[in-house]
């Protein structure tokens, strides 16, 4: 194992991860979806730890980040869940992605690709006054596997960087012990 091998590999997948869920934070805020926005908030700020962690010698940053990753990939796996409506989950419960504060949804759902938006006139009377009553048709891609595979790219990413940081640890106490035991200093 080389020098930089898993530090430069950390560095280029951590730097992929921000760049995806950058992408993936603004479609988020499109949508008015708080809680998927509070996450990937939480995953940038851990991923430049990580970052400066890898950079700057600093097992703990790389340790926390480890962890964080797992708690990550759950994160997805829940979003993969919810928009495939696995178990009891249900993409139209309000509660779950925007805290009940808003009854708005994927930016995808209208914006997909092909997707076609058509207003209902006149409104249902439960519709609320501030919202437009919509019907969506000729999406190519349905926004739920859109979703879908946002979360599915985050976990791909997460799990190939995740023996990264034991890499990266071992670089930081093996080589260094082993360069003081050669050069007869321990």
């Amino acid at each position: 194992m080389g020098y930089c091998s898993g530090r430069c590999t950390l560095i280029f997948i951590c730097g992929m991860q921000l760049v995806c869920v950058l992408e993936r934070q603004i479609f988020d805020f499109l949508g008015y979806q708080w809680a998927p926005i509070l996450a990937n908030f939480v995953h940038i700020i851990i991923v430049i730890l990580g970052l400066f962690g890898t950079i700057q010698y600093r097992p703990r940053y790389i340790t926390g980040y480890a962890v964080w990753l797992v708690l990550w990939v759950t994160w997805n796996v829940f979003v993969i869940c919810f928009y495939l409506e696995a178990g009891d989950l249900s993409k139209e419960t309000d509660l779950i992605l925007t805290f009940n504060i808003s009854m708005h949804r994927s930016w995808w759902m209208e914006n997909g690709p092909g997707c076609t938006v058509t207003s209902v006139t006149p409104a249902p009377d439960w519709a609320p006054e501030d919202h437009r009553y919509i019907t969506v048709s000729g999406c190519f891609l349905e926004y739920q596997y859109i979703e879908v595979a946002h979360s599915s790219l985050q976990i791909v990413l997460a799990v190939s960087v995740d023996r990264q940081p034991l890499l990266v640890l071992l670089e930081l106490f093996y080589f260094p012990a082993n360069l003081m035991h050669t050069n007869g200093i321990g």
